[in-house]
């Protein structure tokens, strides 16, 4: 795995961080209808171009719901700014990726898809681990509040439970 940014992106808990995703046995199945509806609602809400709800896998970055990006269902996690919004349980906030130093050498920022704006909440587990992430994505600056914030917070913990329903699904047996 490429590195494009100017730190480290894997967190100190990744051992951990890893078997919590692989309980939760959703990294290797397809995009579905309610992931991409939570993203299609995400983009409306903060009328922004492009919104995700990925997985950070060991490598790649999964889209398990995409608006805004027909047909791509995962980057390199080298590449994907997702890879720093799970180093910390707080929102990750680039109001102009550009004037950001670890982005300088970011294909994704400096090439030609052009991304200016993300902001990314942390899907965090009930032990604390940051799985994924529920974003949104611009090709201009922006102006990102607090107000916004707390709400793609909201967003991130919904994505979480319907990750746990869906575990708790598939863990219970039926007699």
């Amino acid at each position: 795995m490429t590195n494009t940014f100017n730190k480290p992106i894997i967190p100190e808990n990744e051992a951990d961080r890893l078997k919590a995703l692989e309980y939760f046995d959703i990294l290797n199945t397809l995009p579905d209808r309610y992931f991409s509806n939570l993203a299609r609602i995400i983009a409306v809400t903060f009328d922004a171009p492009i919104a995700l709800v990925s997985l950070v896998g060991s490598e790649d970055v999964i889209f398990k719901g995409n608006f805004g990006m027909p047909g791509v269902d995962k980057v390199d996690r080298g590449k994907s700014l997702c890879s720093l919004a799970v180093l910390d349980t707080e929102p990750t906030i680039f109001n102009d990726a550009i004037k950001e130093p670890c982005l300088l050498k970011n294909p994704l920022v400096v090439g030609e898809f052009g991304l200016r704006f993300y902001a990314g909440a942390p899907i965090i587990t009930k032990e604390g681990f940051a799985i994924g992430t529920v974003c949104i994505v611009g090709k201009e600056p922006r102006d990102f509040s607090q107000n916004e914030t707390d709400i793609l917070k909201l967003f991130a913990e919904n994505a979480m439970h319907e990750i746990e329903m869906r575990s708790i699904i598939k863990h219970t047996t039926v007699l």
